[in-house]
């Protein structure tokens, strides 16, 4: 999808600019080119399964201390 604006007739070129600017960066497009460029390679199962135990930890911790809040 393209991002097109037209500029209004008494509005400054400075205000287009921001207006085009504030289109893009709501249609997300910068995000998803800068994902494509810093490709983040797969976690292995090792890395997974260690983050999942750390966050079932933190879970617990969170759990507990719930009630003494």
């Amino acid at each position: 999808m393209r991002v097109t604006i037209w500029k209004n007739d008494k509005e400054s070129s400075e205000r287009s600019i921001t207006r085009f600017n504030k289109k893009v960066q709501g249609s997300r497009k910068i995000l998803k080119l800068k994902a494509e460029k810093f490709h983040a390679a797969k976690l292995s199962k090792r890395k997974v399964r260690d983050a999942a135990v750390l966050r079932e930890g933190y879970r617990a911790i969170n759990k507990k201390n719930a009630f003494y809040n």
